[in-house]
């Protein structure tokens, strides 16, 4: 990216899925950087109980590129 990169109206999506009650915690901001990554963990820092541990999955959103797994 250079300095005058523009996002153009994009947004970008965060968002965590608790899975044993199917709770969504997910925000999106207009910034595509590691302190809007920060702002997210805190969020779900705030909406989960303190005596849950959490375990994530992330990924790295690198929308350009496609992983596949072979078993």
């Amino acid at each position: 990216m250079t300095h005058d990169y523009k996002r153009n109206g994009t947004t970008t999506l965060f968002a965590a899925l608790e899975l044993a009650e199917g709770k969504l915690i997910g925000t999106c901001m207009p910034r595509h950087r590691h302190q809007e990554w920060i702002k997210f963990l805190k969020l779900v820092d705030e909406e989960t109980p303190p005596a849950v541990d959490l375990h994530l999955v992330v990924d790295n959103y690198n929308t350009y590129r496609l992983h596949y797994l072979r078993h």
